[in-house]
């Protein structure tokens, strides 16, 4: 048995079993961290039954509001301050936490309660969740509404006017978000090419002061445009003030848990609906609109709610520039050690360098990135090319482009490596043919040996930008911001605007979950954008896989010798 024991120890089975363990462990654990965020990130956004309740444990026992967000079970000797002469059964109990919601009436947006002092639990029909633009969410029962401080309620049997009542709600949210978008429209358009157009102005008379060409004529011309710009945004400030003046007409009346009145304006409310009285349908349809908006909107109230299109649109740029960058550069450099680099101790010491490169930590490039791209080469362009803007700087301070070429650089060893391992298994023989045929050695490498290694290539920079895509200790020192105002590709020359700095996927969940003023309802959001981050991130990766399993196969007869 020993025996063959150690003979199955020597045929390697073992290792090959070990190996297969681990990918599967692995495996294991990246499906289940992905299971995980999308649980608790993507079913955030399916809307939630929300409770009403007295609270015993409260004296006198109070009616409380809210939907569960939370259960947990924990040591009953953990609630004897919070609990201080309730009868607590056990040594656990049970605890949930309670969104509240109405933060602006109440102060408070989450509580921990017991369940088992909960009385009359029930789950109203006609309890209206709203979501806000600011202050979280609302609960209450809609009363009435106003228009312009006057009652505008539909008549009718009680019942009648419910359902009218809440038609009418819904027609004036669509009154009041088709003029906000109206007006962001014109705040994003004409208002910000008039104030481009001013800067651009002030730029212009500073350079011809510095040039010493402020002649009366030049001064007169550009006083001329500036009047233009002027005449042209009081125009639209007085469409402005109309559009506001209407988007503000419109109040709706609610009674909360309290017993109390709140009047919310309707230009406030992203969304209104009754969740305990939707069918799943319903559901799915708020379910999918809350989903788009996460997708497609600027976020809102410091990050913990509304959308993060600018996060994936400033990683998108980010990356796609960090790409075009790292490319070239890499596959230059791979060629030149591969093909041209002489075979010697400098050959040597250079390989090594680049592979310890790969495991510098990133804050290292960051460092680097702000000391030498900012404040050294971004401070000559701005001397050299900006200077009318100085002492603000253009260039000599983080941005997109400077993010990107820290990243560049970061990622710069995986491309490096990966296309120089490609090369050297392209055969000799190859080399040899195409050179005995009368190409040149240049030709040889661009139309035999670049071909057969693209996948080498593709495979390297797959890597890079699944590296890059995760990063966020570099970006902190080099660009990245909590909230971008603007976007660093829009309708202005030069359109891409490398200077500005932007939001990313990583920085957004570092933010929400470390930096955020109401943590709990930051983490469903953090949750979120994490599961579309690695999601991102393990898509890019098994493309990698995929790419390097076909070049395995590509060249297997390579392997087996066959090429000779």
């Amino acid at each position: 048995m020993k025996r063959g024991l150690a003979i199955w120890f020597r045929s390697g089975a073992p290792w090959i079993w070990l190996n297969a363990g681990a990918v599967a462990v692995c495996l294991a654990m990246v499906i289940g961290l992905l299971l995980l965020l999308g649980v608790r990130g993507l079913g955030h956004f399916w809307p939630k039954p929300v409770l009403q309740a007295s609270y015993a444990a409260m004296d006198p026992p109070l009616t409380v509001v809210g939907e569960i967000a939370n259960t947990e079970t924990v040591d009953a000797a953990q609630l004897r301050f919070f609990a201080a002469g309730l009868p607590l059964a056990g040594a656990t109990i049970e605890r949930q936490l309670l969104k509240l919601g109405n933060r602006d009436i109440t102060g408070n947006d989450f509580a921990w309660v017991l369940p088992e002092f909960f009385i009359e639990v029930n789950y109203p029909e006609q309890l209206v969740t709203l979501e806000r633009r600011e202050w979280g969410n609302f609960y209450g029962y809609l009363t009435g509404i106003l228009q312009d401080g006057a009652s505008a309620a539909p008549r009718g049997t009680e019942a009648d006017a419910a359902g009218a009542l809440w038609s009418e709600l819904h027609r004036r949210l669509d009154r009041a978000r088709q003029l906000r978008q109206e007006i962001e429209q014109i705040e994003r358009t004409i208002i910000a090419d008039i104030n481009f157009g001013m800067e651009r102005l002030r730029l212009q008379e500073r350079r011809l002061q510095l040039a010493g060409g402020d002649s009366p004529e030049n001064s007169r011309q550009i006083d001329r445009q500036r009047e233009m710009l002027d005449t042209q945004y009081a125009e639209i400030r007085l469409r402005l003030l109309e559009l506001n003046r209407q988007i503000q007409r419109d109040s709706a009346i609610f009674r909360i848990a309290d017993g109390s009145t709140a009047e919310i304006p309707v230009a406030d409310i992203v969304r209104a609906y009754r969740p305990n009285a939707m069918n799943w349908f319903e559901a799915m349809g708020v379910y999918l609109a809350r989903l788009l908006e996460f997708l497609t909107e600027d976020p809102r109230e410091s990050n913990t709610e509304g959308g993060l299109l600018p996060a994936i649109y400033g990683t998108a740029m980010m990356v796609l520039l960090m790409s075009v960058i790292v490319t070239p550069l890499g596959v230059l450099a791979a060629v030149y050690l591969s093909e041209y680099a002489p075979r010697g101790w400098l050959t040597r010491i250079i390989r090594i360098s680049v592979n310890n490169l790969a495991g510098v930590p990133s804050i290292v490039y960051g460092m680097f990135g702000l000391g030498f791209f900012i404040y050294l080469a971004g401070g000559e362009i701005d001397r050299l090319f900006f200077a009318e803007s100085l002492p603000a700087p253009t260039f000599g301070t983080p941005g997109l482009l400077w993010a990107s070429l820290t990243l560049a650089l970061l990622t710069l060893p995986v491309v490096i490596v990966a296309t120089e391992e490609g090369l050297a298994n392209i055969p000799a023989t190859l080399r040899e043919g195409s050179l005995a045929l009368g190409a040149t050695k240049f030709e040889t490498l661009w139309q035999v040996i670049l071909p057969l290694a693209r996948p080498s290539m593709l495979t390297g920079l797959i890597l890079a930008v699944a590296r890059a895509a995760g990063e966020v200790a570099p970006l902190m020192l080099v660009g990245v911001v909590k909230l971008a105002p603007s976007l660093p590709l829009d309708t202005e020359f030069p359109y891409l605007h490398l200077e500005q700095q932007f939001m990313h996927l990583g920085y957004y969940v570092f933010d929400l979950a470390m930096q955020s003023p109401n943590v709990e309802a930051a983490m469903p959001q953090a949750f979120a954008t994490a599961f579309l981050l690695v999601a991102v991130v393990t898509g890019l990766n098994l493309s990698a896989v995929i790419l390097r399993g076909r070049l395995r196969e590509r060249y297997r007869a390579m392997d087996t010798g066959s090429w000779s």
